[in-house]
């Protein structure tokens, strides 16, 4: 009787999942972003039950677990992920596959299989099989009472290997649990960096131990200009906030187990405001107030001047003389002695050091800068600020680490292994590849996502300037044609850039990313041949169900009037 009953229960369900053997899918059921590189639809789909079953290697344990945790969800199942036994989900590591990030999906009316030469292309294999699913999986509420997953088989890998977004939480401070939310969104989009901006003249928002006034002090402003800049006045109100090194280890943490590499970016030597304020004797001229925009300076700021604390942290936005002092040496223990304590918190290979909108004004004008001018035998101020970036370069590279620069740090001279990211339009990429340095590709035309979105600004939020709109993003091409074949390897990707001046929230940060970020998502992991803007659309019209699942907020009115 017992084995007639366990005979019946397998004869149900192979009837059950044997009906899905003969679905005929169409394009439809396939809106993947971004696009894979080969994709061929297949006769059939495979039934998410309680049957499911997902095995890998031990070393997969970690994807595994996120699909099984995603399946769960979405079914009210019990999917669990195992090292051992056999199942109908199978995650293989996979030696012949070329690309560390490339993967294989196989998806079959009874067998799901997602290969990759790493963990990382695994997950990205799962990253592709979860927009195979309906949106609805992201409410994680067991609603799907039915499952299906259409078959098909992929291989796919990145055209670029950086694939990066930036945030600036400098100007604007936000909580961790955001910050794990915008690596959630890189790693759904496949791209695979984190550029964390935490030092500003604004706001200075890393734990450093060995300076806590970095944060007593640094962290804070005493108030905010309002409206866009130079401001109708100021809103008086303390603001700040700060990650302890704690938070950064949770953060790093939680991004590598979405195979996202966290940059972190130090400014140096200029927008140091905050650090300067917190110690002035990292200023060329100590005892100088504060350079504010007339009358827009906080009355509080003003009182603490007029006590005798010359520097504050900057309230208001712009580019301001008063920079680290390139010549004492106090500013290199400093620096070195924050670094000391940034590099254990970060695995990345690259630390950002910004080097960008540094005014040499001060420098023309300190003893202490000219007699280093003097010594060192340099030219003038633009020789300095490379002996600068130089000479941190070489510290961080004897600490195993590589620098990323704004392409200011090409003039008079670039650090010897810097990697340059270009935003002033593509002239210093194309410089910095020329000279055979590597690059990044970050132009204001197509990256920045600070900038409005139409010609309509009135009914837009607030926003720094210029226009970039979802098809600008989609149209550009990092690698620039004034590169010869042989110097396109040295443009290793894109990014896209939030300056969060005028974000004060972390839904104006949603609706300023997306759909960009879901644009340049494509842009730096499809092949040129395989991108096309009305293809591309449709895919967005599907995509944006996922943001309205997870309850993002985005400017799809931007996509839709173009």
């Amino acid at each position: 009787m017992k084995i007639s009953i366990i005979a019946l229960v397998c004869l149900l369900s192979f009837s059950c999942s044997n009906k899905y053997k003969e679905v005929a899918n169409t394009e439809a059921d396939y809106q993947i972003i971004p696009k894979p590189q080969t994709l061929d639809i297949q006769t059939g789909r495979f039934l998410v039950d309680g049957n499911t079953k997902i095995v890998g290697v031990e070393g997969l344990k970690n994807e595994g677990e996120f699909l099984a945790g995603m399946l769960s969800g979405a079914t009210g199942k019990s999917i669990n992920f195992s090292s051992e036994g056999t199942g109908n989900v199978v995650l293989k590591l996979d030696d012949s596959i070329e690309n560390d990030e490339a993967y294989t999906l196989n998806v079959t009316f009874s067998t799901i299989e997602i290969a990759g030469k790493t963990p990382k292309g695994v997950f990205y294999g799962i990253q592709t099989l979860r927009q195979l699913m309906p949106a609805s999986i992201e409410l994680a509420n067991g609603n799907l009472k039915e499952l299906t997953i259409p078959a098909v088989s992929i291989k796919d890998n990145p055209l670029y290997q950086y694939r990066g977004m930036h945030l600036d939480v400098a100007r604007h401070y936000f909580p961790v649990d955001f910050i794990k939310k915008y690596i959630d969104l890189i790693a759904m989009h496949k791209m695979n960096t984190f550029h964390w901006h935490l030092t500003e003249d604004q706001g200075w928002r890393i734990e450093i131990k060995k300076y806590p006034k970095l944060t007593e002090i640094g962290a804070w402003r005493n108030g905010t200009i309002i409206g866009r800049h130079p401001g109708t006045g100021n809103d008086e109100k303390r603001y700040g906030g700060f990650y302890t090194q704690d938070d950064v280890k949770d953060i790093v943490a939680y991004a590598t187990k979405k195979h996202v590499t966290v940059i972190p970016e130090i400014e140096l030597p200029g927008h140091s405001s905050a650090a300067i304020a917190a110690y002035p004797y990292l200023s060329c001229f100590p005892e100088e107030p504060t350079q504010v925009t007339k009358d827009m300076g906080s009355k509080k700021g003003k009182e603490i001047q007029a006590a005798g604390t010359p520097k504050i942290v900057q309230e208001t936005w712009g580019v301001f003389d008063d920079v680290y002092c390139a010549g004492k040496e106090e500013t290199f223990k400093f620096l070195k002695d924050v670094l000391n304590e940034v590099i254990p918190l970060f695995p990345s290979t690259y630390v950002h050091i910004g080097g960008d909108e540094c005014p040499k004004a001060n420098w023309k004008r300190c003893p202490s800068c000219q007699s280093r001018i003097k010594k060192q035998g340099l030219k003038d101020e633009h020789e300095l600020q490379s002996y600068f970036i130089t000479r941190i370069e070489k510290y961080l590279n004897s600490k195993g680490k590589k620098i990323i620069g704004w392409d200011e740090i090409l003039e008079g001279g670039l650090a010897p292994n810097a990697t340059v990211m270009s935003w002033r339009g593509e002239k210093g990429g194309i410089e910095a590849a020329k000279q055979g340095h590597d690059v990044i590709m970050t132009p204001g035309h197509s990256c920045y996502f600070d900038h409005f979105q139409t010609e309509d600004k009135a009914n837009e939020p607030l926003a720094i300037g210029g226009k970039t709109t979802v098809a600008d993003v989609y149209a550009y091409q990092p690698t620039p044609k004034e590169l010869s074949a042989e110097q396109h390897k040295y443009v290793l990707g894109a990014q896209g850039n939030v300056w969060t001046e005028y974000m004060k929230t972390t839904d104006h940060v949603e609706y300023m990313i997306l759909p960009r970020m879901t644009a340049l998502s494509e842009v730096v992991w499809s092949s040129k041949e395989n991108r096309n803007w009305d293809d591309f659309s449709t895919r967005l019209n599907t995509f944006k169900d996922r943001y309205d699942a997870l309850k993002l907020s985005y400017a799809m009115h931007t996509f839709e009037k173009q």
